[in-house]
């Protein structure tokens, strides 16, 4: 069966067909509720934020003029949930009530369940360390696999600023796991 791109879809639920709006947010949710976790890293945070998302991109559907892919647009308004979010929540949470993660992936070896738990974990608290900019770009680029170009106009700023951004952010990342290996 084909699938129907995003702006068919786009345009089927503005003239109020449901199943297309659905199958838009069934398309796109878990990697709304992916990145929004890894911003957040915190699973009902993230799941709030995700709906948060969607019912954004509903009230505004009609306000998407296609100049750049759904995909795109859809990130830019997760992006800017994440910073409200930061806005509201930042001030009030110590670095203490930061969520411990565990990896509840279920593998044949109980080693290798352990250490990939511990890695998961060891990296999410070393991007949790990064400066909001700097995790922003490193989740984009490297979790979302998006190029330089896309992640500039998502965010609003240059080519040359996301690399330095990405560039500073795995120098400190390098250092935080340097330090939890010793």
């Amino acid at each position: 069966m084909f699938e129907r791109s995003d702006e068919t879809l786009v345009k089927q639920a503005l003239k109020g067909k449901k199943s297309a709006w659905i199958s838009l947010v069934k398309r796109y949710e878990s990697n709304v509720y992916n990145y929004t976790y890894r911003m957040v890293s915190n699973p009902d945070d993230a799941m709030d934020l995700m709906q948060d998302v969607f019912v954004a991109v509903f009230r505004n559907l009609s306000t998407f003029r296609g100049d750049s892919p759904f995909k795109g647009w859809l990130f830019r308004i997760a992006h800017y949930r994440c910073i409200e979010f930061y806005r509201r929540k930042r001030p009030t949470q110590s670095l203490d009530d930061s969520p411990e993660t565990i990896d509840e992936t279920e593998h044949n070896c109980p080693e290798f369940t352990l250490s990939a738990g511990q890695q998961t974990g060891e990296i999410q608290q070393a991007m949790s360390k990064l400066s909001f900019n700097q995790r922003i770009v490193v989740e984009l680029k490297f979790f979302q696999q998006r190029t330089f170009e896309d992640i500039a106009y998502q965010l609003g700023i240059s080519t040359n600023t996301v690399k330095s951004r990405l560039y500073s952010a795995l120098d400190k990342l390098k250092g935080f796991m340097e330090a939890v290996d010793v």
